[in-house]
């Protein structure tokens, strides 16, 4: 569900991108038409990656909703081998980039942090067409090279 102006960030684990069709049906009421791209092999993510990616559609949409002015949002989904890349993008008015109150935990420092915990990055701004867009990559593979080892 879309956050309300006075309510507090949960804490609570929720669910994931692929269940993000919750949140979408949350935006209707907001004045918002959404539009899900899923491109990769959806597969099960880490429950800290998972929470990320849910929380920063959830806090994406919200911003849409209250700041922007948009009437259309995309939010694109692609899994890759070894990371999940979205992008929450709006037809809004392309506000820039705010930082979230210290502590906040919500707004784009809070989604920032989010990813970075993770290893991951998140860059968000105002589109030169017009619209404000989110990206975040959030790494959930394995990513070391094998090392040799000597038995000797």
């Amino acid at each position: 569900m879309l956050r309300q102006v006075d309510e507090e960030a949960p804490t609570a684990p929720a669910t994931g991108p692929a269940r993000v069709d919750a949140l979408v049906a949350s935006a209707k009421p907001a004045g918002l038409t959404v539009r899900i791209e899923r491109t990769g092999a959806e597969r099960p993510l880490p429950a800290p990656v998972d929470l990320a990616a849910y929380r920063i559609v959830q806090e994406s949409l919200t911003n849409a909703a209250r700041h922007s002015g948009a009437g259309r949002v995309t939010i694109r989904l692609a899994y890759g081998d070894e990371e999940l890349a979205l992008a929450v993008e709006d037809d809004g008015r392309g506000v820039a980039a705010r930082p979230a109150e210290a502590g906040g935990g919500s707004g784009i420092a809070g989604m920032t942090e989010r990813s970075r915990v993770l290893g991951g990055k998140l860059t968000a701004g105002p589109l030169p067409e017009g619209g404000f867009v989110v990206r975040a990559w959030l790494p959930y593979g394995i990513t070391e090279e094998p090392t040799e080892r000597s038995d000797r």
